[in-house]
């Protein structure tokens, strides 16, 4: 996620609920899923993901950028992934095929 100018602090940081706001309105954030609904890919406005997978809610968690249709996640566990958006309602994350929710 693009960071504006006047979305920055006084101390050079990012101004979280300008963020959140701006990513309120983005049109990716919210829930994608696997066609079999195994897994549930949540992008929350503060820039941040919840991934549950079957029974298990909360499976992983960290933040992620979007430019474009490109995002790019960092797990609070050190992993990284990318996937692209291939049109509004479709993500390509992974191997997978997630549909917007």
């Amino acid at each position: 996620m693009a960071v504006a100018s006047s979305e920055v602090s006084a101390g050079g940081k990012p101004d979280q609920q300008s963020m959140e706001k701006k990513m309120a309105q983005h049109p990716y954030v919210g829930m994608w899923v696997t066609d079999g609904g195994h897994i549930r890919h949540e992008l929350l406005p503060n820039g941040r993901y919840d991934e549950a997978r079957g029974t298990r809610n909360s499976a992983y968690q960290g933040r992620y950028e979007i430019k474009g249709n490109h995002i790019d996640y960092w797990d609070d566990t050190g992993f990284t992934a990318d996937g692209t958006f291939v049109d509004a309602q479709t993500l390509h994350h992974g191997g997978m095929i997630f549909r917007r929710q």
